[in-house]
């Protein structure tokens, strides 16, 4: 049965969704592959220095941030954009730059 619908071919329609599904994920995965490959954040960066970030929140200045707790880490802040369990991941507060999982900075906002 060949049915048409405003004029399109039902198989037409869904080869040209198949295709536009294939090339969705393809654009999506090489998304999240250009953001694995970003920079990684130096603890000496401008911003980095602003924000008071360290790779290792065990190494944070406790009098310049008394709010900084020991359960505090980028992986478990709001702004992290890798996986809970990736060693490290985008933080848009750094211009997509790479932070580290185990990281902190002064913005660190729980994640909801």
């Amino acid at each position: 049965m060949n049915t048409k619908v405003a004029g399109i071919d039902r198989r037409h329609f869904l080869r040209v969704g198949s295709a536009l599904a294939v090339t969705t994920a393809a654009a999506l995965t090489s998304r999240r592959a250009s953001a694995q490959a970003a920079a990684k954040l130096d603890e000496k960066d401008a911003q980095a220095i602003g924000l008071g970030y360290r790779h290792d929140s065990t190494k944070v200045d406790k009098a310049k941030f008394p709010k900084h707790a020991a359960t505090q880490a980028c992986s478990n802040c709001q702004f992290y954009a890798g996986k809970a369990s990736d060693p490290w991941g985008a933080c848009p507060l750094f211009q997509g730059k790479q932070v580290n999982a185990k990281g902190w900075c002064s913005a660190w906002a729980k994640k909801a």
